[in-house]
């Protein structure tokens, strides 16, 4: 993710990358080519030569030259290098998930109360044009009767980190953190949870199939990390409404209203940011960082985005976690933040 905040940071007017910190030389040197990700991206170099190269967490956060910084650490250092970040007085954008747990989440935005500064999780979705498409297409099309969300790649080879559930989690807590943080996004917390699945480390495999409980209906997110190398990331949803339902697919199929009355409609692809919330962007992860940057420029705390909510996603991820354990039993989520 480092070298796709990277690429995206080029294109944000007002922006400027001051330095770059990592324990390893190649990429210090600004070859990321070795890097590797679900997106299909191709590996890029990087010219470092004008940015300071820091090895040294305390001597960066020490440096006043320095605005901002942008956390594409792998999860299980989200939360401590956060709040040291906040407390040396820089506004901080972090990688999703926000921490490994909820509790380590609400201290982040403790401590960004406390210090005064921004801070943003990169829930890149909230910017993503088919989904901003989706957000603005609801309130013209009567209640949400019920919804469906997934999202699935093959068990990652790279970032060893990654295959740890210590670290990172686990597949399902990774990937569906993007869905579940959607769902809080359009329709707010669900009353209750279920899930089942299943997780086999050895053989690659992590599912969960889950359902969240709302007044209006159930809303299902599913998906996962495939036991098969050649399996193709993929994300797609659908959203039935009194006025029609609404469906996107990765896979070839863009934003699309179907109703009783019309032909298939296709939805404009909104930037991914709208006309009132900024410069139009159609890039998800430039539209993201501009609008973190915009944030820290006006001081106004990100309220399309806002910490609290990509907290309560954490906890979300972590309770789907356990009912998939409990093979299906809803779990109430009124003691959820």
């Amino acid at each position: 993710m480092g070298g796709v905040h990277l690429r995206a940071l080029r294109e944000v007017a007002g922006a400027t990358l001051a330095a770059v910190f990592s324990d390893d030389e190649r990429q210090l040197a600004g070859d990321l080519t070795a890097t590797q990700g679900n997106l299909g991206r191709p590996a890029e170099r990087f010219d470092f030569s004008a940015v300071k190269q820091y090895r040294d967490l305390e001597a960066l956060l020490g440096d006043s030259a320095i605005d901002a910084v942008d956390l594409c650490l792998p999860t299980f250092l989200h939360e401590d290098v956060a709040v040291e970040a906040l407390r040396a007085g820089k506004h901080v954008l972090v990688e999703k998930p926000m921490a490994l747990e909820g509790a380590g989440a609400r201290r982040m935005v403790a401590q960004a109360k406390r210090a005064g500064k921004i801070l943003m999780a990169a829930q890149v979705l909230r910017f993503f044009p088919e989904y901003v498409a989706l957000r603005h297409a609801l309130p013209g099309l009567g209640a949400v009767r019920g919804a469906f969300f997934r999202r699935r790649c093959a068990a990652p080879a790279w970032g060893g980190w990654l295959q740890d559930p210590e670290k990172s989690g686990g597949g399902v807590f990774d990937l569906l953190i993007h869905d579940i943080d959607m769902c809080l996004h359009l329709f707010g917390k669900p009353e209750a949870v279920s899930a089942v699945g299943r997780y086999d480390a050895p053989a690659g495999l992590d599912m969960l199939y889950g359902q969240l409980f709302y007044p209006f209906g159930v809303v299902v997110v599913c998906g996962g990390w495939q036991p098969a190398p050649a399996f193709p990331f993929a994300m797609e949803y659908s959203v039935t409404l009194d006025g029609g339902t609404i469906e996107y697919s990765s896979a070839g199929r863009p934003p699309t209203l179907y109703t009783r009355t019309e032909q298939a409609l296709p939805l404009e692809l909104c930037d991914g940011q709208a006309v009132e919330d900024g410069p139009a962007i159609r890039d998800g992860y430039t539209a993201e960082i501009a609008y973190f940057v915009e944030c820290c420029r006006l001081g106004r705390q990100p309220e399309r985005c806002p910490p609290r909510e990509s907290a309560l996603a954490v906890e979300l991820m972590r309770t789907l976690l356990v009912a998939r354990e409990r093979d299906g039993r809803k779990i109430l989520c009124s003691n959820l933040a």
